[in-house]
């Protein structure tokens, strides 16, 4: 394992923008940035050894400074959506950024997938550490909150995601990693025939702003079933645009679990995603606009957003996304990536 760095841009406030590059075994590698704690490339073999990046990536470090899609970057203080752009907490409602019509997304107009991190290599040089402070009041949030996140190749062919983080006031937190899969390779059209599977017996309803209503239905016999392996195109057409929705990991909340499996039939890449989050966001690239930046077509990559249930603070019967001071938060991610050979 080696990691190293290179400065490869300036941002608007003078701030060295870096790519980090870490090597492991077997030809894996991933490319990361302070900009947004963003996944800029991950390089993996297909059946043959032929290397490709299978994450969908931006041409050039000044596209992250805004980087529509949030493409592989860290959303938070809260990912996905919340209803209204408030919610109570303590009996005091506070109002965020309304980024979404009249509802919040990640974080709101420059949440964390826009801010520059602090970053360096893991003691072990096995991976990268990013660090963030947010300020009580960003986009409306209560108190200062300390992130980090980490990411390490081993070398059992995972890339794992490593979240923390601590608050010095009562406040709600829910972090993704939001990056764009294609395991043919970044570029390569449509990702339809991808064969998905979801350890997801549930999944959360939404209405027609993508947020969800609090109501919970089973997948069973319907497009939303992807608890045995199937192409994502199968049924994508009975969704509207595509497929925009959280669904509920089986399993222990907290325990590191079998999230989803996706194969590529043409190149024989296989990923497993395990998550120690109660939800995963199944999202197929529907409003990436190409004109934004190469590859970024709708439905031409997709992702797999392992985190809380959308607009937790305003359903009490989904797990609680409330981080008070004394507390930490901690949630892992993995991706393990193999071949079909």
């Amino acid at each position: 394992m080696s990691v190293s760095v290179e400065r490869w841009g300036t941002s608007e406030d003078g701030r060295d923008c870096l790519l980090f590059t870490i090597t492991g075994a077997n030809g894996l590698s991933a490319k990361v940035t302070n900009q947004g704690a963003a996944l800029v490339e991950v390089n993996v073999p297909d059946k043959s050894g032929k290397l490709a990046n299978v994450n969908v990536r931006h041409a050039q470090s000044s596209d992250y400074t805004l980087n529509p899609g949030s493409l592989g970057a860290i959303c938070g203080r809260y990912a996905n959506r919340i209803r209204g752009a408030k919610f109570t907490l303590d009996g005091k409602e506070y109002h965020v950024t309304a980024n979404s019509g009249k509802n919040h997304i990640h974080g709101g107009k420059i949440g964390f997938n826009k801010r520059i991190w602090s970053g360096s290599a893991t003691d072990a040089g096995d991976g990268v550490v990013l660090r963030y402070r947010a300020a009580d009041g960003e986009e409306g949030y209560p108190g200062n909150i300390d992130v980090e996140v980490t990411y390490r190749l081993t070398a059992d062919g995972e890339l794992r995601m490593e979240y923390a983080a601590t608050s010095d006031q009562p406040t709600v937190l829910n972090l993704t990693n939001h990056a764009y899969w294609n395991l043919s390779g970044s570029g390569s059209g449509p990702i339809l025939d991808h064969e998905m599977q979801i350890s997801a017996d549930r999944y959360c309803l939404a209405d027609e702003t993508g947020t969800v209503t609090g109501e919970v239905k089973p997948v069973a016999d319907t497009s939303f079933d992807f608890t045995n392996p199937r192409p994502i195109g199968l049924h994508i057409g009975e969704v509207g645009k595509g497929y925009d929705h959280c669904y509920l990991v089986n399993g222990e909340l907290g325990k590191l679990r079998p999230c989803a499996k996706v194969r590529d039939p043409k190149s024989g890449r296989v990923m497993e995603v395990l998550t120690t989050e109660p939800g995963v966001q199944f999202y197929t690239a529907n409003n990436l606009k190409p004109e934004q930046s190469p590859h970024q077509q709708p439905q031409t990559s997709f992702c797999l957003e392992c985190q809380h249930c959308p607009d937790s603070p305003n359903h009490a019967h989904f797990p609680s996304t409330v981080l008070r001071p004394g507390e930490s938060y901690r949630q892992t991610t993995v991706h393990r990536f193999s071949t079909d050979m």
